[in-house]
């Protein structure tokens, strides 16, 4: 999705007043593991994780995905009276208050990579 790409993003300086927010997932993986392919890692007999452990017999009995992401609004009461401040030097900034749903993304600055995206539906 071009709107996604850093090279499309122009930076803006922004007055951002998020919500405190907690979003947890978790999924088995076990069944989209196998769509792709993936199954002798859940045999006993034709798993092979000798790579991993000289021990013999290992095989995957379970796998699960959890994601969890918090936006913590310590020290928002401070913040949020930056709202009505004037800068000395008159520049007012634009503001983003999300009170309908949005998209986050969390990105890793280094690489440019997204490392993970949700969708907060209900502020």
């Amino acid at each position: 999705i071009a709107w996604t790409r850093p090279d499309k993003m122009k930076r803006t300086e922004v007055g951002v007043f998020l919500p405190k927010f907690k979003l947890e997932e978790h999924y088995d993986m076990e069944s989209l593991l196998r769509n792709l392919g993936i199954l002798d890692a859940f045999e006993g007999g034709k798993a092979d994780f000798s790579g991993m452990s000289a021990q013999g017999g290992l095989f995957l009995s379970k796998v699960l995905h959890k994601s969890y992401v918090e936006v913590d609004e310590e020290g928002a009461e401070e913040d949020a009276a930056a709202i009505f401040r004037v800068p000395l030097c008159g520049k007012i900034l634009p503001t983003f208050i999300p009170d309908h749903p949005f998209l986050f993304f969390i990105r890793h600055n280094k690489t440019n990579s997204i490392l993970f995206c949700g969708k907060f539906a209900s502020p």
